[in-house]
């Protein structure tokens, strides 16, 4: 399996969260190509099931996510979700201590609906 063994920064806050979605009610965004809401870091919450993270720029390595390894969504990096089953998954977002300088303004940013 390969799974990420990232964190989220330090002094990250949370600020909303999708709604429980399972394969049948997810967001179609979340399965398109598209970042994080500006400012913000995302983490992957698999509650059933099990699912890929995939960023744009790697999309030979994705990475599995399951209830016991979440994945960080770092900002201004494209990336989607595939789907490999069942599942019962959230995205959770955080404001980041730090601002970013630059964004990318035409990037699809699905999460900002729920901040």
């Amino acid at each position: 399996m390969n799974f990420q063994n990232a964190q989220l920064p330090q002094g990250a806050e949370l600020a909303g969260a999708t709604p429980t979605m399972d394969e049948h009610t997810i967001a179609p965004g979340i399965l398109a190509n598209h970042m994080a809401p500006k400012g913000k870091c995302g983490l992957l919450v698999v509650e059933e099931g099990a699912c890929q993270f995939v960023w744009e720029d790697d999309a030979n390595n994705p990475i599995d996510c399951d209830p016991g390894h979440p994945v960080v969504i770092f900002p201004e990096r494209y990336h989607h979700v595939a789907l490999t089953g069942p599942v019962k998954l959230r995205v959770e977002f955080y404001s980041l201590p730090v601002s970013l300088e630059e964004f990318d303004a035409k990037a699809s940013r699905p999460g900002d609906n729920f901040i």
